[in-house]
Protein backbone atom coordinates (compact mmCIF):
# COMPACT_ATOMS: atom_id res chain seq x y z
CA UNK A 1 0.00 0.00 0.00
CA UNK A 2 1.33 3.42 -0.71
CA UNK A 3 1.81 6.07 2.25
CA UNK A 4 -1.39 7.90 0.65
CA UNK A 5 -4.85 7.68 -1.05
CA UNK A 6 -7.27 9.43 -2.86
CA UNK A 7 -10.69 10.98 -0.23
CA UNK A 8 -13.21 13.47 -1.02
CA UNK A 9 -13.74 15.67 2.25
CA UNK A 10 -16.29 17.77 3.41
CA UNK A 11 -14.97 20.64 5.58
CA UNK A 12 -16.31 23.60 6.92
CA UNK A 13 -15.06 27.11 5.76
CA UNK A 14 -14.25 30.06 8.39
CA UNK A 15 -17.80 31.80 7.08
CA UNK A 16 -19.28 28.13 8.32
CA UNK A 17 -20.16 27.22 4.05
CA UNK A 18 -19.45 23.52 3.24
CA UNK A 19 -17.84 21.96 0.37
CA UNK A 20 -16.19 18.85 -0.70
CA UNK A 21 -12.73 18.60 -2.28
CA UNK A 22 -10.59 15.72 -3.25
CA UNK A 23 -7.62 15.42 -1.74
CA UNK A 24 -5.42 12.29 -0.34
CA UNK A 25 -4.97 11.38 3.35
CA UNK A 26 -2.76 9.65 5.51
CA UNK A 27 -3.67 6.48 6.72
CA UNK A 28 -2.90 7.82 10.20
CA UNK A 29 -5.88 10.06 9.84
CA UNK A 30 -8.46 7.05 9.16
CA UNK A 31 -10.92 7.15 12.35
CA UNK A 32 -10.52 4.46 14.79
CA UNK A 33 -12.02 0.95 14.02
CA UNK A 34 -11.08 -2.88 14.26
CA UNK A 35 -12.00 -3.76 10.51
CA UNK A 36 -9.94 -1.80 7.70
CA UNK A 37 -11.25 -1.97 3.91
CA UNK A 38 -10.22 -1.58 0.44
CA UNK A 39 -12.74 0.33 -0.89
CA UNK A 40 -14.07 -0.67 -4.35
CA UNK A 41 -17.41 0.95 -4.20
CA UNK A 42 -19.87 3.61 -2.57
CA UNK A 43 -22.67 5.32 -3.92
CA UNK A 44 -24.80 8.86 -3.85
CA UNK A 45 -27.82 8.88 -1.84
CA UNK A 46 -29.67 12.22 -1.45
CA UNK A 47 -28.38 12.32 2.43
CA UNK A 48 -24.74 12.25 0.59
CA UNK A 49 -25.77 15.39 -1.69
CA UNK A 50 -27.26 17.50 1.30
CA UNK A 51 -23.93 16.64 3.14
CA UNK A 52 -21.41 17.48 0.27
CA UNK A 53 -23.33 20.76 -0.60
CA UNK A 54 -23.93 21.62 2.81
CA UNK A 55 -27.78 21.84 1.64
CA UNK A 56 -28.46 20.23 4.58
CA UNK A 57 -27.00 20.29 8.49
CA UNK A 58 -26.26 16.51 8.13
CA UNK A 59 -22.52 16.59 8.66
CA UNK A 60 -21.61 16.30 12.64
CA UNK A 61 -18.03 17.04 12.61
CA UNK A 62 -15.31 18.40 10.11
CA UNK A 63 -13.32 17.45 8.40
CA UNK A 64 -14.92 13.91 7.71
CA UNK A 65 -14.70 11.64 4.34
CA UNK A 66 -18.44 11.55 2.70
CA UNK A 67 -20.43 8.64 1.76
CA UNK A 68 -22.61 6.45 3.66
CA UNK A 69 -22.35 3.72 1.83
CA UNK A 70 -18.78 1.51 1.19
CA UNK A 71 -18.26 -2.37 0.03
CA UNK A 72 -14.76 -3.71 -0.43
CA UNK A 73 -12.32 -6.02 0.88
CA UNK A 74 -11.03 -6.29 4.55
CA UNK A 75 -7.42 -5.45 4.41
CA UNK A 76 -6.88 -6.10 8.09
CA UNK A 77 -9.21 -6.73 11.37
CA UNK A 78 -8.74 -7.24 15.17
CA UNK A 79 -12.08 -8.88 15.53
CA UNK A 80 -12.22 -12.19 14.56
CA UNK A 81 -15.12 -12.60 12.49
CA UNK A 82 -13.36 -10.66 9.44
CA UNK A 83 -10.42 -11.66 7.93
CA UNK A 84 -8.03 -10.17 5.31
CA UNK A 85 -9.63 -10.92 1.94
CA UNK A 86 -13.38 -11.13 3.22
CA UNK A 87 -15.73 -9.07 0.76
CA UNK A 88 -17.75 -6.71 3.39
CA UNK A 89 -20.57 -3.84 3.38
CA UNK A 90 -20.81 -1.29 5.44
CA UNK A 91 -23.68 1.11 5.83
CA UNK A 92 -25.34 4.11 7.83
CA UNK A 93 -24.89 4.43 11.66
CA UNK A 94 -21.81 7.22 11.60
CA UNK A 95 -20.38 6.51 8.49
CA UNK A 96 -19.96 9.52 6.34
CA UNK A 97 -21.54 11.62 9.12
CA UNK A 98 -19.28 11.43 11.74
CA UNK A 99 -16.76 8.68 10.69
CA UNK A 100 -14.94 8.99 7.36
CA UNK A 101 -16.94 7.58 4.67
CA UNK A 102 -17.10 5.56 1.92
CA UNK A 103 -16.02 8.39 -0.73
CA UNK A 104 -12.41 7.26 -0.10
CA UNK A 105 -9.38 4.03 -1.38
CA UNK A 106 -9.33 3.00 2.35
CA UNK A 107 -11.97 3.27 5.13
CA UNK A 108 -11.17 2.07 8.85
CA UNK A 109 -14.57 1.13 10.45
CA UNK A 110 -15.93 -0.82 13.70
CA UNK A 111 -16.69 -4.31 13.68
CA UNK A 112 -19.89 -4.09 14.57
CA UNK A 113 -20.85 -1.94 11.45
CA UNK A 114 -19.86 -4.65 9.39
CA UNK A 115 -22.07 -6.67 7.47
CA UNK A 116 -20.44 -10.15 5.55
CA UNK A 117 -21.34 -9.48 1.87
CA UNK A 118 -24.07 -12.59 1.06
CA UNK A 119 -23.88 -14.81 -1.82
CA UNK A 120 -26.15 -13.64 -4.08
CA UNK A 121 -24.90 -10.12 -4.23
CA UNK A 122 -21.36 -8.87 -5.63
CA UNK A 123 -19.81 -5.43 -4.02
CA UNK A 124 -20.93 -3.60 -7.18
CA UNK A 125 -24.54 -4.90 -7.15
CA UNK A 126 -24.29 -4.28 -2.96
CA UNK A 127 -23.63 -0.24 -3.66
CA UNK A 128 -26.63 -0.36 -6.37
CA UNK A 129 -28.69 -0.98 -2.93
CA UNK A 130 -26.80 0.74 -0.33
CA UNK A 131 -28.45 2.18 2.00
CA UNK A 132 -31.30 3.11 -0.36
CA UNK A 133 -32.21 -0.74 -1.41
CA UNK A 134 -31.69 -1.32 2.49
CA UNK A 135 -33.88 0.97 3.54
CA UNK A 136 -36.51 -0.40 1.25
CA UNK A 137 -35.70 -3.72 2.18
CA UNK A 138 -36.45 -2.78 5.91
CA UNK A 139 -39.50 -0.95 5.37
CA UNK A 140 -41.20 -4.47 3.41
CA UNK A 141 -39.94 -6.74 5.88
CA UNK A 142 -41.55 -4.71 8.59
CA UNK A 143 -44.94 -3.94 6.70
CA UNK A 144 -44.91 -7.91 6.06
CA UNK A 145 -44.24 -8.54 10.28
CA UNK A 146 -47.09 -6.47 10.36
CA UNK A 147 -49.82 -8.15 8.63
CA UNK A 148 -49.25 -6.83 4.97
CA UNK A 149 -49.51 -9.49 2.31
CA UNK A 150 -50.44 -9.38 -1.55
CA UNK A 151 -54.09 -11.00 -0.91
CA UNK A 152 -54.69 -7.45 1.26
CA UNK A 153 -54.78 -5.11 -1.88
CA UNK A 154 -53.12 -2.95 -3.38
CA UNK A 155 -49.66 -0.70 -2.31
CA UNK A 156 -48.75 2.72 -2.60
CA UNK A 157 -45.06 4.06 -3.54
CA UNK A 158 -44.60 7.82 -2.92
CA UNK A 159 -41.94 9.40 -4.40
CA UNK A 160 -41.50 6.65 -6.74
CA UNK A 161 -38.27 7.29 -9.34
CA UNK A 162 -36.21 7.95 -6.50
CA UNK A 163 -33.67 5.54 -5.36
CA UNK A 164 -35.44 3.91 -2.71
CA UNK A 165 -38.66 4.19 -4.42
CA UNK A 166 -37.94 2.91 -7.50
CA UNK A 167 -36.44 0.01 -5.45
CA UNK A 168 -39.39 -0.73 -3.38
CA UNK A 169 -41.59 -0.93 -6.50
CA UNK A 170 -39.59 -3.95 -7.85
CA UNK A 171 -39.16 -5.83 -4.61
CA UNK A 172 -42.45 -5.17 -3.88
CA UNK A 173 -43.38 -6.51 -7.50
CA UNK A 174 -41.22 -9.26 -7.47
CA UNK A 175 -43.08 -10.40 -4.48
CA UNK A 176 -46.48 -10.45 -6.10
CA UNK A 177 -48.25 -6.86 -4.76
CA UNK A 178 -49.80 -4.98 -6.92
CA UNK A 179 -47.71 -1.57 -6.72
CA UNK A 180 -48.93 1.72 -7.19
CA UNK A 181 -46.37 4.84 -7.86
CA UNK A 182 -47.16 8.51 -6.97
CA UNK A 183 -44.81 10.50 -8.69
CA UNK A 184 -45.13 14.26 -9.79
CA UNK A 185 -43.02 13.01 -13.29
CA UNK A 186 -46.32 12.48 -16.02
CA UNK A 187 -43.30 11.65 -18.38
CA UNK A 188 -41.45 8.72 -15.71
CA UNK A 189 -44.57 6.26 -16.14
CA UNK A 190 -42.88 4.18 -18.81
CA UNK A 191 -39.75 3.72 -16.17
CA UNK A 192 -41.94 3.02 -13.44
CA UNK A 193 -44.55 0.80 -14.96
CA UNK A 194 -40.47 -0.96 -16.40
CA UNK A 195 -39.93 -1.15 -12.77
CA UNK A 196 -43.29 -3.29 -11.90
CA UNK A 197 -45.85 -0.25 -11.47
CA UNK A 198 -49.26 -1.74 -12.32
CA UNK A 199 -50.52 1.99 -12.54
CA UNK A 200 -48.96 5.32 -12.32
CA UNK A 201 -50.94 8.00 -10.15
CA UNK A 202 -49.79 11.74 -10.21
CA UNK A 203 -49.37 14.00 -7.56
CA UNK A 204 -51.17 16.84 -9.86
CA UNK A 205 -54.86 14.51 -9.49
CA UNK A 206 -54.72 15.33 -5.65
CA UNK A 207 -55.93 18.26 -3.88
CA UNK A 208 -53.97 18.08 -0.68
CA UNK A 209 -55.31 21.19 0.90
CA UNK A 210 -58.89 19.49 0.79
CA UNK A 211 -57.81 15.88 2.12
CA UNK A 212 -60.33 14.78 4.50
CA UNK A 213 -59.41 12.98 7.77
CA UNK A 214 -60.32 9.93 6.48
CA UNK A 215 -60.57 9.54 2.08
CA UNK A 216 -61.72 6.16 0.66
CA UNK A 217 -59.84 3.40 1.77
CA UNK A 218 -57.84 2.37 -0.93
CA UNK A 219 -54.26 1.27 -0.30
CA UNK A 220 -53.22 -1.67 1.82
CA UNK A 221 -50.09 -0.91 2.77
CA UNK A 222 -47.87 2.47 1.47
CA UNK A 223 -44.02 3.41 1.25
CA UNK A 224 -43.51 6.59 1.99
CA UNK A 225 -40.86 8.81 0.85
CA UNK A 226 -41.91 11.97 1.24
CA UNK A 227 -43.56 13.07 4.64
CA UNK A 228 -46.19 16.35 4.56
CA UNK A 229 -49.16 16.54 3.04
CA UNK A 230 -48.72 13.63 1.18
CA UNK A 231 -48.34 11.55 4.18
CA UNK A 232 -51.80 13.05 5.60
CA UNK A 233 -53.49 12.15 2.69
CA UNK A 234 -51.55 8.68 2.45
CA UNK A 235 -52.96 7.51 6.32
CA UNK A 236 -56.21 8.98 5.41
CA UNK A 237 -57.03 6.49 2.06
CA UNK A 238 -55.34 3.43 3.70
CA UNK A 239 -58.02 0.53 3.89
CA UNK A 240 -58.63 -1.33 7.50
CA UNK A 241 -55.68 -2.64 9.24
CA UNK A 242 -53.33 -0.28 6.31
CA UNK A 243 -49.70 -0.44 6.86
CA UNK A 244 -47.33 2.18 6.31
CA UNK A 245 -43.65 2.50 6.27
CA UNK A 246 -42.54 6.18 6.71
CA UNK A 247 -38.74 6.33 4.64
CA UNK A 248 -38.08 9.63 3.80
CA UNK A 249 -38.80 13.42 4.23
CA UNK A 250 -38.19 14.62 0.46
CA UNK A 251 -41.15 17.39 0.97
CA UNK A 252 -41.49 17.95 4.95
CA UNK A 253 -40.26 16.45 7.70
CA UNK A 254 -43.51 17.77 9.06
CA UNK A 255 -47.31 15.88 9.20
CA UNK A 256 -50.27 17.62 10.08
CA UNK A 257 -53.20 14.62 10.52
CA UNK A 258 -55.73 13.38 12.37
CA UNK A 259 -56.34 10.30 15.08
CA UNK A 260 -59.00 8.76 12.92
CA UNK A 261 -56.71 6.40 10.32
CA UNK A 262 -55.40 4.97 13.65
CA UNK A 263 -58.03 4.33 15.88
CA UNK A 264 -61.09 4.26 12.84
CA UNK A 265 -59.33 2.17 10.61
CA UNK A 266 -56.56 0.36 12.53
CA UNK A 267 -53.80 1.90 10.62
CA UNK A 268 -50.25 1.24 11.83
CA UNK A 269 -47.76 4.20 10.89
CA UNK A 270 -43.76 2.40 10.96
CA UNK A 271 -41.00 4.66 11.65
CA UNK A 272 -37.96 3.09 9.31
CA UNK A 273 -34.38 3.56 11.14
CA UNK A 274 -31.99 1.99 8.48
CA UNK A 275 -29.44 4.22 10.10
CA UNK A 276 -29.09 2.81 13.43
CA UNK A 277 -31.01 -0.87 13.56
CA UNK A 278 -28.54 -3.28 14.72
CA UNK A 279 -28.06 -7.03 14.09
CA UNK A 280 -29.28 -9.63 13.62
CA UNK A 281 -32.17 -7.64 11.56
CA UNK A 282 -29.45 -5.90 9.57
CA UNK A 283 -27.82 -9.04 8.31
CA UNK A 284 -31.39 -10.69 8.00
CA UNK A 285 -32.41 -7.67 5.23
CA UNK A 286 -28.54 -7.93 3.46
CA UNK A 287 -29.87 -11.56 3.42
CA UNK A 288 -33.25 -11.00 1.74
CA UNK A 289 -31.89 -8.45 -0.57
CA UNK A 290 -29.75 -11.32 -2.08
CA UNK A 291 -32.35 -13.66 -2.27
CA UNK A 292 -36.41 -12.80 -2.80
CA UNK A 293 -36.37 -8.96 -2.07
CA UNK A 294 -32.99 -8.70 -4.80
CA UNK A 295 -34.50 -6.42 -7.04
CA UNK A 296 -35.23 -7.90 -10.64
CA UNK A 297 -33.84 -4.89 -12.78
CA UNK A 298 -31.01 -3.57 -10.32
CA UNK A 299 -28.85 -3.13 -13.11
CA UNK A 300 -31.40 -0.99 -15.45
CA UNK A 301 -31.88 1.66 -12.76
CA UNK A 302 -27.93 2.17 -11.72
CA UNK A 303 -25.28 4.08 -13.42
CA UNK A 304 -21.85 4.38 -12.12
CA UNK A 305 -19.36 7.23 -11.88
CA UNK A 306 -15.52 7.52 -11.11
CA UNK A 307 -14.81 8.84 -7.60
CA UNK A 308 -12.91 11.67 -9.62
CA UNK A 309 -16.56 12.56 -11.33
CA UNK A 310 -17.70 13.21 -7.77
CA UNK A 311 -17.22 16.43 -7.06
CA UNK A 312 -19.62 17.70 -10.44
CA UNK A 313 -22.23 14.89 -9.32
CA UNK A 314 -24.25 16.35 -6.45
CA UNK A 315 -25.78 19.29 -7.67
CA UNK A 316 -28.81 17.38 -9.72
CA UNK A 317 -29.64 15.22 -5.82
CA UNK A 318 -29.88 18.25 -4.81
CA UNK A 319 -32.63 19.58 -7.82
CA UNK A 320 -33.97 16.47 -8.02
CA UNK A 321 -33.14 15.59 -11.16
CA UNK A 322 -31.75 12.14 -10.58
CA UNK A 323 -33.67 8.96 -11.05
CA UNK A 324 -32.73 5.14 -9.61
CA UNK A 325 -29.33 4.93 -8.24
CA UNK A 326 -25.87 6.00 -8.73
CA UNK A 327 -22.90 3.98 -7.52
CA UNK A 328 -19.57 5.35 -7.23
CA UNK A 329 -16.09 3.13 -8.33
CA UNK A 330 -13.85 3.85 -5.73
CA UNK A 331 -10.95 0.82 -7.01
CA UNK A 332 -8.55 2.76 -9.42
Amino acid sequence: MSSSFKAFVIDQAEDRSVRGDLTTLEYGQLDQGEVLIRVHYSSINYKDALAATGAGKVIRRFPCVGGIDLSGEVVESGDTRFAAGDQVIATSFDIGVSHHGGYAEYARVPAQWVVPLPAGLDLFESMALGTAGFTAALGVVRMEANGLSPQNGPVLVTGATGGVGGLAIDMLSGLGYEVVALTGKASEEPYLRDLGASAIKLRSSIDFDKVRPLETATWAGAVDNVGGQILHWVLATMKQAGTVASIGNAASFNISTTVFPFILRGVSLLGIDSGYIGFPIRQQVWDRLATDLKPRRLAQVTRSISIDELPAAFDAFIKGQVRGRTVVRVLA
